[in-house]
């Protein structure tokens, strides 16, 4: 089990997105594929509104490889207090 994306609950993050300093990562989701420290830093886009789009856009894995095979998306966003 890894650290958990703020934007989409995925549990496999192989870093923390953020360290104590609040450095970015720079890891990419493997779920959403948000990056941390570009798609925030450099292109100003935030959480939620990163999580919103990706939603309305189907909620695709970003590295389909890796999607779980009883992925469940109410689940996996309940761990950062996401309802749909």
């Amino acid at each position: 089990m890894g650290n958990i994306c703020p934007v989409c609950g995925y549990n496999g993050l192989e870093e923390e997105p953020y360290d104590n300093d609040g450095n970015p990562s720079y890891e990419i989701c493997d779920c959403c594929g948000y990056e941390f420290g570009f798609d925030d830093g450099s292109e100003g886009v935030s959480f939620e509104e990163y999580r919103n789009k990706w939603l309305e856009e189907g909620a695709e894995w970003f590295n389909n490889s890796l999607k779980p095979d009883k992925w469940d998306l109410r689940k996996q966003l309940l761990k950062i207090g996401i309802t749909l």
